[in-house]
């Protein structure tokens, strides 16, 4: 996993090691729950379990099958974790909560709501992670970064974990889009694909990245040379030998360029829509966090990007992909960044916000400068 990094300052030494003191999350619900209706919710708190474990435990206690139970989203193992379940009240009639135990689940609360908790029914996730070895000068360029990030957000990388131990399963992923290999079981083989489909959005935004530093640190009429020398090609879109056009690239007040063809999102959540005519607004509405550049998923009924932007997609399209394709913001922008440095410890403290689908590791990658793995768990 070698992708582009957002910012540009030196190596930043700390130690992080993912478990349940250092690594807190806590699920933010989409919704307010109506404290009424069919479903009970339970407010969970996990340890060293996966979100799949969690739901067999509860499932074999409730002694109901594991898909009437829902959930929002996938909470890592290797850490403390809160999040809510919903389970229909009519197949609890015989059970009381009060009998169940176990060392590594707790129930915080509960409450009722009228529907089931679905996949992606969460507004995103709060975190508490503790950093080790960390000196004085570490600790103040992690301030300098802090201010930066809290401004320009960072780019929405699938993280490690995506990838399996190995960070090789798109590969598998792969072999299975190009007709290679079969998986009996259909939920892995989409789970495969999926990873194939992530590992084709974090090359193109590695790229993205790529470009935009470049545009950043050359001459308008250099740019279109630059993209030759950069592609070993001289299919270049004619629009950068536009001076105009260049200028509004090197105008836009972050960093991470928008082209003409891009698709953008309304932030943090809305619909899709393509730059068409206003780039430099689009690009301040950018940098305001109003909106938000889209990347692909690739596969059918796909909204490809067009123009510049699409020129750049391009290389990262799989048409062989059956899923249905999606956007996924490219650029995330945490929310309510705190650290706090503690000296005699020599330990960090970082709290914030992410936005749903957003992973963590992402923001100590770019602190860091440094892949952040599981060298760093074992």
């Amino acid at each position: 996993m070698n992708y582009s990094y957002a910012y540009t300052h030196s190596k930043i030494d700390f130690y992080f090691r993912q478990n349940t003191r250092d690594f807190v999350v806590e699920e933010i619900p989409l919704y307010a729950f109506s404290q009424e209706g069919a479903h009970l919710i339970l407010k969970i708190r996990k340890k060293n379990l996966t979100t799949f474990e969690l739901i067999n435990i509860l499932s074999s206690h409730f002694g109901i099958k594991a898909h009437e139970i829902g959930y929002a989203g996938l909470k890592d193992k290797n850490a403390l974790t809160i999040q809510y379940i919903s389970v229909p009240k009519h197949l609890l009639k015989n059970v009381s909560l009060d009998t169940f135990s176990h060392t590594n689940i707790k129930i915080l609360e509960t409450t009722s709501h009228n529907n089931k908790i679905k996949i992606g029914h969460l507004k995103g996730n709060n975190f508490f992670i503790r950093i080790k070895k960390l000196d004085n000068l570490n600790s103040q360029k992690i301030q300098q970064v802090l201010k930066q990030i809290e401004r320009f957000g960072i780019p929405n990388y699938f993280s490690y974990q995506r990838f399996g131990k190995n960070l090789d399963n798109y590969l598998l992923g792969k072999e299975i889009v190009e007709g290679k290999k079969r998986m009996r079981d259909r939920k892995m083989q989409n789970f495969l694909i999926s990873a194939y489909q992530s590992h084709l959005f974090n090359q193109w935004l590695s790229l993205r990245i790529d470009i935009s530093h470049l545009i950043t640190k050359i001459k308008e009429r250099e740019i279109y040379q630059a993209l030759e020398m950069y592609f070993h090609t001289k299919e270049i879109p004619q629009a950068f030998l536009d001076m105009n056009y260049c200028e509004m690239l090197k105008m836009q007040p972050h960093f991470f360029k928008i082209f003409y063809g891009d698709y953008m999102c309304h932030y943090p959540f809305g619909k899709n829509f393509l730059v068409e005519e206003e780039l430099l607004v689009d690009s301040r509405r950018f940098m305001e966090k109003d909106i938000a550049p889209t990347g692909l998923l690739s596969g059918i009924k796909s909204q490809i990007s067009q123009k510049e932007a699409g020129f750049f997609e391009s290389k990262f399209i799989d048409s062989r992909i059956k899923s249905v394709g999606q956007r996924r913001y490219a650029w995330i922008f945490p929310e309510n960044l705190q650290f706090l440095y503690k000296q005699e410890e020599a330990q960090g403290e970082l709290k914030f916000f992410l936005p749903k689908g957003a992973y963590a590791t992402n923001l100590l990658r770019e602190l860091a400068h440094r892949e952040i793995m599981q060298e760093e768990e074992e």
